[in-house]
């Protein structure tokens, strides 16, 4: 390990211009490259105090052994460099897309006397038109197959052209009519290629126009009676549209343009393209990250317009590119788009209309991807087996912790507060174990005492578990509630009779020593406890005062991640249930044995709850269903509770003073009050 300090520069020997810098390791190699405005306060920020530098910062900056740069005139040429350099030596901190070199492409091989249309793969090369990626090879196939008929464009292999022209018989698709057969001379080497640029503007979206033309011919050919050819065309024309409805106009206004969107989290971030041309999604690809570096969204964008516009030009690259987060700064990335274009390139966040609408399935995919590549991940056993044994290792326990347990706290701003357990069995979620708590011994703010509750309780029910022969079925929703309800397949209770050989707790040194204290309180010992911290993804164990750091490809690492996350997911999904329902709450609620159907007539009959408040005992008993002694009892509870704050309109500051908390809407429906109590704060 490298001291920064033993390679720093001298102080003015790094100059305050716009450049980029490569940090090398002890061999040599680059391991590191970057770009910046002033290069002199860009590497000022790499050799600061190593505490304060996020940990993969660290890691690198002690990895390497050197560091060197180059001046450039402007941020653009900045931007060119620093992708070329990343081609050339791949570091292994920078952040690299896994290549989507597998997607297939409809290519168009312009650069052959006679262009082939063809599926292809891998790298693309110089004078060959691409279309998509497509998801499906398949795919790729069947719009061809339809289109072929309009463009009989070759798409057989070299070897069965130079055969079909050496024996003077074209293949199968040149005698049906799908091949115009240039191997034997039917069409000349001009015209198959006027057939193939055809083939290219109708892929590239220029479609109305020929469609036109194409009807146009048809009525002719009708008026002059010859009904054969008029029939070819109408033909024609419809293969042409079933192609087009392949895929779906998503851009009213026949827009070309990117759509790329982010997902991420601490550790991975997935990102998806939607090439729209002509207003219609063309192409769709996708590549996952490893987060080699603390890095923000619009960072991450900026590396994947590199990958994504590295080796293009001309209409390869849109005139509009929308993304989640714009590059800071973003002059120099359109600039670099510009040229590689040849004209303007618009690169911006949507904020409305159908734009916005398309960003958000993009989205929605990109979350999908990640989500299915942490499940892929997460599905293997030897994965699953070597996230365990890591886990075992690093925290020294005996075995590998097949029961895992993670606890989470929720509130908001010490509203509602609540508590999660989630169990994981051999790497897998196991739901039917879930439960959920309310914290009871105390009101406010406080996660520590909060956690240390939540685990005594837990465990005070294991131990009773273990102590009892008999069933246990008193009083256990005050204890936990499972998510899939309260019972097993069996119709027994559930329990907490098993014990975990982990228990995680999210937070830092404070979780990790309550949740410990309860255990050690309790006389339990052979149960290993640690906290999994948010901001930095340290490991920390009790009473000890540096955490456990696992490496950034740590299998056991991702596992306790995803415990972590799964135990927040449950925590904030039921705070949210417990605060909706207090808003919903009502005066009405007290009384005893008034029901919902009671309640809605009352509240349909007076209007709202102040003007059901103001009425006489016998105005509530002309309700249908309200007795004498009901309608005593509900007015002695609305004269005990005192009357809610007035609602305010936010847009105007009226006052509604007909509307309460549990009044009703025109339609009968419970109307909420109290909806901007929920921007008070963030669920924690």
């Amino acid at each position: 390990m490298a001291d920064p300090s033993s390679y720093r520069p001298k102080p003015g020997e790094i100059p305050d211009t716009p450049g980029v810098y490569r940090f090398r390791d002890e061999h040599r190699r680059v391991i590191y490259v970057g770009k910046a405005k002033s290069l002199r306060q860009r590497l000022a920020n790499y050799f600061q105090d190593l505490a304060s530098l996020h940990p993969r910062t660290r890691t690198m900056v002690t990895t390497a052994a050197s560091v060197e740069w180059t001046v450039v005139s402007t941020e653009v040429e900045a931007l060119q460099l620093e992708y070329s350099w990343i081609k050339e030596f791949d570091p292994r901190f920078n952040v690299k897309y896994r290549d989507d070199k597998s997607y297939p492409y409809l290519a168009v091989t312009m650069n052959e006397e006679f262009p082939r249309v063809q599926v292809m793969r891998g790298q693309k090369r110089k004078g060959v038109r691409y279309f998509g990626p497509y998801g499906h090879a398949w795919a790729i196939r069947d719009t061809v197959d339809l289109l072929l008929r309009v463009f009989p464009v070759r798409t057989c292999s070299a070897g069965v052209f130079k055969n079909a022209a050496r024996t003077g018989r074209p293949c199968l698709l040149g005698y049906i009519g799908k091949c115009s057969a240039p191997c034997v001379g039917r069409v000349s080497a001009d015209e198959h290629r006027d057939l193939a640029e055809d083939f290219c503007d109708f892929m590239a979206g220029r479609t109305g126009t020929y469609i036109r033309r194409l009807e146009q011919q048809m009525t002719d050919a009708a008026e002059e009676m010859e009904y054969e050819r008029a029939a070819r065309l109408r033909d024609d024309i419809g293969a042409l549209k079933k192609a087009m409805e392949k895929s779906a106009v998503v851009l009213a206004d026949a827009t070309d343009a990117d759509l790329i969107a982010v997902a991420e989290d601490e550790l991975e971030a997935a990102v998806q393209i939607f090439h729209v041309r002509g207003g219609r999604v063309r192409g769709q690809r996708g590549w996952v990250t490893d987060k080699v570096e603390e890095i923000s969204t619009g960072a991450l964008v900026e590396h994947a317009l590199q990958q994504l516009y590295g080796e293009e030009k001309g209409d390869s690259v849109p005139k509009e590119v929308l993304v989640p987060g714009l590059p800071d700064p973003v002059e120099p990335v359109q600039e670099w788009l510009a040229e590689r274009r040849g004209s303007g390139v618009s690169l911006r966040i949507p904020q409305r209309g159908d734009k916005k609408a398309l960003m958000e399935t993009v989205q929605r995919n990109a979350l999908q991807a990640l989500g299915l590549h942490k499940t892929k991940r997460a599905s293997d056993l030897t994965t699953r087996s070597r996230a365990l044994e890591e886990i075992a290792e690093a925290l020294d326990l005996d075995s590998a912790p097949l029961r895992i347990e993670c606890y989470d706290i929720s509130h908001l701003q010490g509203d509602d507060v609540v508590a999660s357990m989630v169990v994981f069995e051999d790497g897998l979620q196991r739901k039917s174990e879930y439960r959920r708590f309310q914290i009871k011994g105390f009101a406010g703010q406080d996660d520590v005492r909060s956690m240390h509750e939540v685990i005594s309780r837990r465990f005070r029910r294991y131990l009773a578990e273990k102590e009892k022969t008999g069933e246990w079925v008193d009083d256990l929703p005050e204890e936990g509630t499972p998510e899939n309800g309260l019972k097993d397949d069996d119709g027994r209770p559930k329990k907490f009779a098993y014990p975990p050989q982990l228990v995680v707790v999210d937070g830092g040194q404070p979780q990790v020593a309550a949740a410990k204290k309860a255990l050690d309180e309790l006389g339990i010992d052979d149960i290993a406890v640690c906290g999994l911290a948010k901001r930095l993804e340290e490991v920390w164990l009790p009473d000890d005062d540096d955490p456990v750091v696992l490496p950034r490809t740590s299998e056991g690492l991702y596992l306790l991640q995803r415990v972590r996350d799964e135990a927040h997911r449950f925590a904030i999904t039921y705070q949210r249930t417990k605060r909706a329902q207090r808003f919903r709450s009502s005066p009405l609620d007290d009384v005893p044995g008034l029901g919902d159907t009671r309640k809605q007539a009352l509240l349909k009959h007076f209007g709202s709850l102040k003007k059901l408040r103001s009425a006489t005992i016998d105005q509530i008993c002309e309700v249908p269903g309200i007795g004498r002694k009901t309608a005593e009892t509900i007015a002695v509870a609305l004269a005990q509770a005192a009357p809610a704050a007035p609602a305010v309109n936010t847009a105007t500051g009226e006052i509604m003073e007909e509307e309460e908390p549990g009044t009703t809407g025109s339609g009968g429906e419970p109307v909420t009050a109290g909806a901007p109590d929920e921007r008070r704060g963030q669920e924690t």
